[in-house]
């Protein structure tokens, strides 16, 4: 019994520890996040100032009127927004269709395509910046949202088709078999029963891809020149200037920024869990 009892100790001491460092850890990463809020709400001068001020005193909460109004904010929030549904609808449909190709049909040379697909991960993406800006140049789409959605309806991405495909591999072929029986083919299949049993998968690529056209700034940068077609992350750019910097607006922007995304995860975060678990438990 005293073994047992200082076993039971050791382990609830154990425990305690565990819980500590995984607080210590998360007040460490909340640390940018507090100080980027705090930040936004605080005037010019007072940002920089040494010791750092955490409690905004007094509080501006005029930064984000005057941020949100300073630049044509609605118009970049407009362009964000037209951008991702474009790439939900592209990666969602098409990612999804080749990870059911990949996972259940079978014809020749599946296993030394998909391989190819997932070869083009390897492939740095600065490399293809050049060849894929001149040939979006010869098309006569830059400055356009073409160069920033068409190519996502082409497959919507290597690592997209292989999460899916290892979720569509997951589920029970008897499934199909059954449907096969009653005359259904392989469209109804995918559209009646894989899709629906996918949805954890399909939120799981749905946030990625939000996360990705939302904060994507390379792209942007490279294809569009107009302000009139600058996404929200080119936009938040737009607040430093050559001469000066108005740091507490582009904090303000930037918290503006980032709650969509907290929102999101938020209220996807269980069905985001559970599709990456799954996806990992079939090869």
């Amino acid at each position: 019994m005293a073994i047992r009892q200082k076993y039971l100790n050791f382990e609830r001491l154990w425990r305690y520890i565990t819980v500590a460092i995984l607080v210590a850890i998360a007040i460490v990463m909340l640390m940018p996040f507090v100080w980027l809020v705090s930040s936004s709400l605080k005037q010019q001068h007072q940002i920089f100032q040494f010791p750092p001020q955490w409690i905004p005193d007094p509080v501006q909460w005029d930064n984000y009127v005057t941020a949100l109004t300073y630049k044509p904010f609605h118009i970049y929030l407009r362009n964000s927004l037209l951008i991702i549904a474009l790439n939900e609808i592209a990666t969602l449909g098409t990612a999804s269709m080749c990870a059911y190709g990949f996972a259940r049909l079978r014809f020749p040379g599946r296993d030394f395509w998909f391989a190819i697909v997932i070869g083009t991960m390897i492939m740095p993406y600065v490399v293809l910046v050049v060849p894929t800006f001149i040939i979006f140049s010869r098309l006569g789409w830059i400055d356009t949202f073409l160069p920033l959605t068409v190519p996502q309806f082409f497959g919507g991405g290597a690592f997209y088709i292989f999460l899916l495909r290892q979720f569509f591999r997951t589920i029970p072929e008897e499934l199909a078999d059954a449907a096969r029986i009653d005359g259904a083919n392989e469209f109804e299949i995918f559209w009646r029963i894989m899709l629906p049993l996918a949805k954890p998968a399909l939120v799981t690529v749905g946030i990625f891809t939000f996360l990705g056209s939302w904060n994507d700034f390379f792209g942007p940068l490279i294809y569009l020149n107009s302000p009139d077609n600058f996404t929200v992350a080119v936009g938040l750019a737009s607040f430093r200037g050559v001469l000066a910097t108005r740091w507490e607006l582009l904090m303000a922007a930037s918290t503006a920024m980032v709650i969509p995304v907290i929102i999101i995860f938020f209220f996807a975060q269980r069905y985001f869990i559970r599709g990456i678990v799954m996806t990992g438990l079939k090869g």
